[in-house]
């Protein structure tokens, strides 16, 4: 049986591009995504793949228009253009190409062609039109409006599928690529993490030096070692500890909300992660802290209060009624979870589950202010004395039991917690705390709260809506 020279090169080709590709790249060079946005540490190799993808594709597809962009023009000589043409020596037939070292352009005799440019030569870039797929090189350096005026270009008919790849270290947690392409799922995007260690073909040498950042700089060591994002604060939590935990986290379980029978509605983009189920006999405890000033969101964090492990997670920018209902489902949930809500901006939330017939909520001892007697008040009041403490009480649970958080926001929050210049303890400028202090109040709680398994307390929680309620109610709000 005769085997074509067409099905011989293929062949060919593949096992090259194969054993040339790091293992951790080679699936990405089928993805059509829109956006392709690899973050990762320094020497991982994703510079590498984003220009073998760009050449692949320049020699396989014509008539391609594909821009190499980075911030500043003199910059991409020596890196990305430097770069491609030292890839078509070592993987290609060079003599299909010419190679314009004057006006920094790659042209194959396919008519495909690769142009090269920085955000700072505005004439060059009045001058490209027609792309088809883009490269930018160092993407923490552009900012958000560069990064729509270029998408904006990617239009039009193309016999191929459009692409843009970033490639970047995350040098800080609060950039906006992190908030466009990795806090909120969005359709088209495919992010992808790597490190030095997925990069096969780097020398012991450079290895070394990237690893000894752990006992000299703590944020080189989370940024280009371990490939996370980096707080310039220094985090008054491990953050050695959390940018390895962050390594080692899988996915939630499932993710959703719950429907107003209080049954719990898958949802992709659900605000309610769960990390495990509820298990028998088992009590579990919630600290929750509402929207106020300065927050945008309202936050749950359910405890396993016998291992203290983090398993479930609610972050919403909802209305304070809808999340009273939502922490009342994610209590019942959990085997009548008790509850302690912030009580600093508003006890609507905690009047609701008293209103809902939910008893099993954190009681905090106050003066009466007319009888001066003591006095018995649902919710958590975050005081300049009782914050110290609970945030202190969570470091120094934290500091060895970091593994008992599932959670990527909540561990990322923890990474920009940081002391301000007047030392105290908060989230860095552009970030949340929210996470945080629900979790510290969840800890803080859970003395009231048995820690044995146990027969669960027999009170019964109906749904929050009566048959007369549902009756009256709209049919649209099928999901509260």
């Amino acid at each position: 049986m005769m085997i074509s020279k067409v099905l011989i090169d293929t062949a060919l080709w593949y096992q090259k591009l194969r054993l040339s590709t790091n293992d951790a790249f080679f699936p990405l060079y089928k993805n059509q995504s829109r956006y392709l946005v690899l973050k990762g540490g320094a020497g991982s190799g994703k510079s590498i793949f984003a220009g073998r993808k760009i050449l692949e594709r320049i020699v396989s597809e014509e008539e391609h228009r594909a821009l190499v962009l980075r911030k500043v023009a003199r910059t991409i000589r020596e890196s990305c253009f430097a770069q491609l043409v030292g890839q078509i020596s070592e993987h290609y037939n060079i003599s299909e190409f010419k190679i314009n070292k004057t006006d920094m352009t790659i042209t194959h005799l396919n008519g495909s062609q690769i142009i090269f440019a920085g955000l700072d030569d505005v004439e060059k870039l009045k001058s490209i039109y027609n792309i088809t797929m883009m490269w930018i090189e160092e993407a923490s350096e552009i900012n958000q409006a560069d990064f729509h005026q270029l998408d904006l270009r990617l239009r039009g008919a193309t016999k191929y599928y459009k692409q843009i790849i970033f490639t970047f270290n995350p040098v800080d947690i609060n950039h906006w690529l992190k908030k466009r392409f990795f806090d909120v799922p969005y359709n088209n995007v495919t992010t992808h993490h790597s490190v030095y260690k997925d990069n096969r073909f780097l020398d012991d040498e450079a290895k070394k030096v990237l690893e000894s950042y752990k006992d000299s700089d703590e944020y080189y060591y989370t940024v280009y070692c371990l490939g996370e994002w980096g707080t310039f604060g220094k985090s008054i939590f491990n953050a050695s500890a959390i940018s390895e935990r962050l390594r080692q986290i899988a996915p939630p379980m499932k993710t959703g909300l719950f429907q107003k029978n209080l049954e719990f509605a898958l949802e992709e983009n659900g605000y309610i992660k769960i990390y495990c189920e509820s298990a028998d006999k088992i009590p579990y405890v919630i600290g929750a802290d509402t929207a106020g000033d300065g927050s945008d969101y309202s936050t749950a964090q359910v405890i396993d209060n016998i291992t203290g492990e983090q398993v479930a997670v609610m972050r919403a920018n909802i209305d304070e009624d809808v999340f009273a209902k939502q922490v009342y489902s994610l209590a019942v949930y959990y085997n009548n979870a008790l509850v302690g809500i912030e009580a600093n901006f508003s006890s609507y939330p905690i009047k609701e589950l008293e209103r809902m017939g939910y008893a099993n909520q954190y009681v905090r001892i106050t003066e009466d202010s007319f009888t001066h007697k003591p006095k018995r008040s649902f919710g958590f009041k975050t005081t300049k004395i009782t914050r110290p403490i609970i945030i202190a009480q969570l470091v120094k649970l934290m500091r060895d039991n970091i593994f008992l958080i599932n959670d990527r926001l909540t561990l990322e929050e923890m990474l920009s917690f940081v002391r301000n210049e007047k030392g105290r303890a908060e989230a860095q400028r552009g970030s949340h705390d929210d996470l945080v202090m629900a979790l510290a109040i969840a800890y803080y709680i859970r003395e009231q709260q048995c820690f044995e398994i146990e027969e669960i307390k027999s009170n019964i929680y109906v749904p929050f809506f009566s048959d007369e309620q549902e009756e009256n109610s709209s049919k649209d709000l099928s999901i509260i």
